[in-house]
Protein backbone atom coordinates (compact mmCIF):
# COMPACT_ATOMS: atom_id res chain seq x y z
CA UNK A 1 0.00 0.00 0.00
CA UNK A 2 1.34 3.58 -0.89
CA UNK A 3 3.43 2.59 -3.48
CA UNK A 4 3.95 4.53 -6.90
CA UNK A 5 4.62 1.96 -9.67
CA UNK A 6 5.50 2.90 -13.11
CA UNK A 7 2.77 2.03 -15.70
CA UNK A 8 2.62 -1.23 -17.49
CA UNK A 9 5.63 -1.15 -20.64
CA UNK A 10 6.91 1.72 -19.77
CA UNK A 11 10.45 0.32 -18.39
CA UNK A 12 11.50 -2.10 -20.64
CA UNK A 13 14.89 -3.25 -21.60
CA UNK A 14 16.91 -1.96 -24.02
CA UNK A 15 17.62 -3.70 -27.48
CA UNK A 16 21.10 -4.63 -28.14
CA UNK A 17 21.40 -5.51 -31.67
CA UNK A 18 23.53 -7.87 -34.05
CA UNK A 19 24.04 -10.70 -31.30
CA UNK A 20 21.73 -13.43 -32.65
CA UNK A 21 19.45 -14.66 -33.87
CA UNK A 22 17.54 -13.59 -30.49
CA UNK A 23 18.22 -9.83 -30.98
CA UNK A 24 15.61 -8.60 -33.95
CA UNK A 25 16.86 -11.51 -36.21
CA UNK A 26 18.79 -11.47 -39.27
CA UNK A 27 19.49 -7.56 -40.41
CA UNK A 28 19.11 -6.27 -36.67
CA UNK A 29 17.15 -3.78 -37.30
CA UNK A 30 19.18 -2.43 -39.92
CA UNK A 31 17.01 -2.88 -43.33
CA UNK A 32 18.74 -5.38 -46.01
CA UNK A 33 22.68 -5.66 -46.74
CA UNK A 34 24.45 -2.73 -47.61
CA UNK A 35 26.86 0.15 -46.32
CA UNK A 36 24.89 1.44 -43.99
CA UNK A 37 23.76 -2.07 -42.62
CA UNK A 38 27.68 -2.64 -41.98
CA UNK A 39 29.54 -1.26 -38.30
CA UNK A 40 31.03 1.87 -38.50
CA UNK A 41 29.11 2.05 -42.34
CA UNK A 42 27.55 4.90 -43.80
CA UNK A 43 28.62 7.68 -45.62
CA UNK A 44 29.42 11.68 -44.54
CA UNK A 45 26.59 14.51 -45.08
CA UNK A 46 26.67 15.96 -48.47
CA UNK A 47 27.89 12.52 -49.98
CA UNK A 48 26.02 11.65 -52.78
CA UNK A 49 27.51 8.38 -54.02
CA UNK A 50 30.39 10.09 -55.83
CA UNK A 51 28.05 12.45 -57.69
CA UNK A 52 29.67 16.13 -57.41
CA UNK A 53 28.00 16.97 -54.56
CA UNK A 54 25.55 20.23 -54.36
CA UNK A 55 27.16 22.03 -52.55
CA UNK A 56 30.54 21.83 -55.03
CA UNK A 57 28.23 21.96 -57.64
CA UNK A 58 27.04 25.85 -56.77
CA UNK A 59 29.14 28.47 -57.77
CA UNK A 60 29.89 30.71 -54.81
CA UNK A 61 31.23 34.40 -55.96
CA UNK A 62 30.89 37.65 -54.09
CA UNK A 63 30.58 38.94 -50.45
CA UNK A 64 28.49 38.37 -47.75
CA UNK A 65 27.78 40.29 -44.98
CA UNK A 66 25.26 37.77 -43.68
CA UNK A 67 27.68 37.04 -40.89
CA UNK A 68 28.42 40.52 -39.70
CA UNK A 69 24.33 41.55 -39.68
CA UNK A 70 22.73 43.14 -36.77
CA UNK A 71 18.94 42.51 -36.23
CA UNK A 72 17.06 45.00 -34.44
CA UNK A 73 13.85 44.84 -32.23
CA UNK A 74 11.32 47.07 -32.89
CA UNK A 75 10.05 49.48 -29.85
CA UNK A 76 7.32 51.79 -29.87
CA UNK A 77 6.97 54.37 -28.40
CA UNK A 78 3.14 53.76 -27.33
CA UNK A 79 5.34 50.49 -25.47
CA UNK A 80 7.26 52.86 -23.87
CA UNK A 81 4.24 55.01 -22.37
CA UNK A 82 2.74 51.85 -21.28
CA UNK A 83 5.90 50.86 -19.38
CA UNK A 84 8.03 53.96 -18.16
CA UNK A 85 6.95 56.66 -15.87
CA UNK A 86 7.89 60.28 -15.82
CA UNK A 87 11.87 60.75 -15.43
CA UNK A 88 12.58 57.02 -15.90
CA UNK A 89 15.55 56.25 -17.65
CA UNK A 90 15.12 54.11 -21.02
CA UNK A 91 18.10 51.86 -22.03
CA UNK A 92 18.66 48.40 -23.40
CA UNK A 93 19.25 46.90 -19.66
CA UNK A 94 15.82 48.80 -18.45
CA UNK A 95 13.97 47.53 -21.56
CA UNK A 96 15.10 43.56 -21.35
CA UNK A 97 13.84 43.91 -17.37
CA UNK A 98 10.94 45.07 -18.49
CA UNK A 99 10.83 42.38 -21.05
CA UNK A 100 10.17 44.12 -24.69
CA UNK A 101 13.17 43.55 -25.35
CA UNK A 102 14.70 39.43 -25.43
CA UNK A 103 17.66 37.67 -26.25
CA UNK A 104 21.39 38.05 -24.55
CA UNK A 105 22.62 39.83 -27.50
CA UNK A 106 19.46 41.80 -28.76
CA UNK A 107 19.72 45.27 -29.90
CA UNK A 108 16.62 47.64 -30.12
CA UNK A 109 15.32 50.42 -32.03
CA UNK A 110 12.93 52.70 -30.93
CA UNK A 111 9.97 53.90 -33.60
CA UNK A 112 7.83 56.64 -33.90
CA UNK A 113 4.45 54.09 -33.77
CA UNK A 114 1.58 55.97 -31.65
CA UNK A 115 2.38 59.09 -29.21
CA UNK A 116 4.81 59.25 -26.12
CA UNK A 117 2.77 61.25 -23.04
CA UNK A 118 5.94 61.75 -20.83
CA UNK A 119 8.93 62.78 -20.08
CA UNK A 120 11.43 59.93 -20.85
CA UNK A 121 14.97 60.07 -20.69
CA UNK A 122 16.90 57.54 -23.68
CA UNK A 123 20.23 56.20 -23.14
CA UNK A 124 22.10 54.41 -25.71
CA UNK A 125 19.74 53.87 -27.74
CA UNK A 126 19.03 53.48 -31.72
CA UNK A 127 15.87 55.77 -32.82
CA UNK A 128 14.26 56.93 -35.51
CA UNK A 129 13.70 60.68 -36.76
CA UNK A 130 10.22 60.73 -36.55
CA UNK A 131 10.77 59.48 -33.15
CA UNK A 132 13.47 61.70 -32.07
CA UNK A 133 10.47 64.66 -32.71
CA UNK A 134 8.08 63.34 -30.75
CA UNK A 135 10.05 62.42 -27.56
CA UNK A 136 11.32 66.07 -27.30
CA UNK A 137 7.93 67.45 -28.43
CA UNK A 138 6.85 65.66 -25.19
CA UNK A 139 9.73 67.19 -23.30
CA UNK A 140 11.58 63.93 -23.12
CA UNK A 141 15.67 63.84 -23.19
CA UNK A 142 17.78 62.03 -25.36
CA UNK A 143 21.97 61.06 -23.95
Amino acid sequence: MGQINAPVGANTKKTIVGRGASSKGRTCGRGHNGQKSRSGGGVRPGFEGGQMPLYRRLARRGFSNYPFKQDYEVVSLDAISNWFNDGEVVSLSSLKDKALVKGANAQAKVLANGELTKKVIFEGLKISAAAIEKIEAAGGEIR
